[in-house]
């Protein structure tokens, strides 16, 4: 039996819109599947990685936020479950699931990817913080923070949005040259907003 990406693909978009609250708009079915799983097809595009890798990237970007189905904190390891009770049924061995496991679980902050693919799809996961998109998705987090019962003010939000992009860094050189520039150009807005922030 042959790994069916595609019935891995439809497990993960059913169970995320069925399964996520309505207040998840940040993680929400469109950022596992319009974004990430996207991005991390780019990235391996540009990087040359070969089949067999790409199916294990690919599985992983679809089932790296499905814990969230179950919980917040955790969700990770939540994921791996999930995947690993499903994926072998759709044809994943054992030495797929051990890759998939390990992908999955380098998306835990703080990053610290120990293989290329890792790196991929570390990168992947945050490719919007050097998009234009960057904007309409921090404000999706920030609601759903707010939702989740963690409200903030403009300059605390700022203040830790600053930090994250000065602590965050793409791993890989197609990453780097696809988003570090729009990136860079976000933290001087971000920058920007929080010092009129400070001065009101």
């Amino acid at each position: 039996m042959v790994a069916d990406l595609d019935a891995a693909r439809s497990y993960s978009l059913t169970r995320l819109q069925s399964g996520l609250p309505r207040h998840y708009y940040y993680h929400s079915p469109s950022h596992t599947h319009d974004e990430v799983a996207p991005a991390a097809e780019e990235l391996a595009a540009l990087e040359g990685v070969p089949d067999e890798d790409r199916l294990l990237l690919l599985t992983a970007a679809y089932f790296h936020d499905i814990g969230y189905v179950e919980q917040i904190d955790g969700h990770e390891a939540i994921s791996v479950r999930i995947a690993g009770e499903v994926l072998p049924g759709l044809g994943y061995t054992p030495e797929h699931m051990h890759a998939i496991e390990k992908l999955i679980l380098a998306t835990r902050l703080p990053h610290a990817p120990g293989s290329h693919l890792e790196m991929l799809l570390v990168d992947a996961d945050l490719d919007h913080l050097g998009r234009k998109e960057y904007w309409k998705r921090q404000d999706d987090l920030r609601r759903e923070l707010a939702a989740l019962g963690s409200p903030m003010t403009d300059r605390v939000w700022y203040e830790r949005q600053l930090h994250f992009m000065n602590e965050h860094r793409y791993f890989t050189e197609s990453a780097n040259r696809l988003w570090l520039d729009r990136k860079n150009r976000n933290i001087t807005l971000i920058t920007r907003f929080l010092r009129r922030c400070e001065a009101t």
